[in-house]
Parts: C-alpha cells; sequence; structure tokens
C-alpha cells in the first residue's frame, strides 16, 4: 500500500508510452487469447488431467498480475523530463558509486525505464537507494545494507539516464 509522501517512479515519456502499449496489448488481445486457450481446452474434458487448460490458467494469471503492475505503476508514474544534471542524485540518473571499494554503474529509478537493457538498477525505495537520494558527487556516505553490515558509498557520478 503506498502512502501520500512514498516517491512515485521516474519514467521517461518513452517508457511510458510503451509501458501503456503493453498494458493495452495485455488488457485486449492478449487477455482474449487465453480466455479462447481456457475455453479451447475446456472443451476437452475432465481438467483434473488437462495440461493445456492449467497452462492456461497459468498463463492468464501472470497476465492480470502485470496489468495490476502496469496499471499501478502507469497511475502513480511522474512522466517528465530527464533529471537535471547538477550531480545530484535522485530518480532517472546513471550513477557510477563506490560501493565497499569497487566501482558501480546503476539506474536509480525503475526496472521498467531501463527497459531491455542490462543495466542494473535500483530502486529509490531500496536501502541504496534512499542512502544515496539527494547526495551530490563527491559525498561519502554508508548505509546499513539488509544483512546489517554497514556499507561505504562514494558518489562518483549522476548524470541523467537518456536511454
Amino acid at each position: 500500500m503506498s502512502t501520500p509522501s512514498a516517491p512515485t517512479a521516474w519514467l521517461t515519456q518513452e517508457a511510458f508510452d510503451r509501458l501503456s502499449a503493453e498494458l493495452e496489448e495485455l488488457s485486449g488481445p492478449a487477455r482474449v487469447e487465453v480466455v479462447k486457450k481456457i475455453e479451447q481446452a475446456r472443451s476437452e474434458g475432465d481438467l483434473k488431467e488437462n495440461g493445456g487448460y492449467h497452462a492456461a490458467k497459468e498463463e492468464q494469471g501472470k497476465i492480470e498480475a502485470r496489468i495490476r503492475q502496469l496499471t499501478e505503476l502507469l497511475r502513480d508514474a511522474h512522466v517528465g523530463e530527464t533529471p537535471a544534471d547538477d550531480g545530484v542524485v535522485e530518480q532517472g540518473m546513471l550513477v557510477v558509486a563506490k560501493i565497499a571499494g569497487e566501482k558501480t554503474t546503476f539506474l536509480l529509478g525503475s526496472r521498467e525505464v531501463a527497459g531491455d537493457t542490462d543495466l542494473d538498477v535500483f530502486s529509490e525505495k531500496s536501502p541504496l537507494g534512499e542512502a544515496i537520494h539527494g547526495h551530490k558527487v563527491g559525498d561519502k556516505l554508508s548505509y546499513t545494507a539488509p544483512n546489517g553490515k554497514d556499507i561505504k558509498v562514494e558518489i562518483v557520478s549522476a548524470k541523467p539516464y537518456t536511454g
């Protein structure tokens, strides 16, 4: 359950459009197709041992879950311009940081913005994301990881992610 003070996902216009198209496909043609598969399999008789029926029901569950996820994400998303190139870490920034001495590059924000890239993504709600949000290039800080360890972080760079 989201609270009013919880940060919303930041999405580029391209990511918003791509996800909206996916939602439209899932809500329409994909949903109709899986219902047809279920009806076809149901007409074959005994549902206990009907692999096609169970596979179609599982597919339907995945589609419905993704529809709920996308609906919530798009409803609450902040669609906007790329963040300012001011060296301040915020949603939508490609961050280079030394984490426990190891240089790591990642996007701070939503996995959905990165699309099909292999870019690492950390949510602004994650322990690391919460710790670095609002900090500037050159800042050194630490945060407590989920395993209880204190991890040192140095912000090396923060640039707007342009895809």
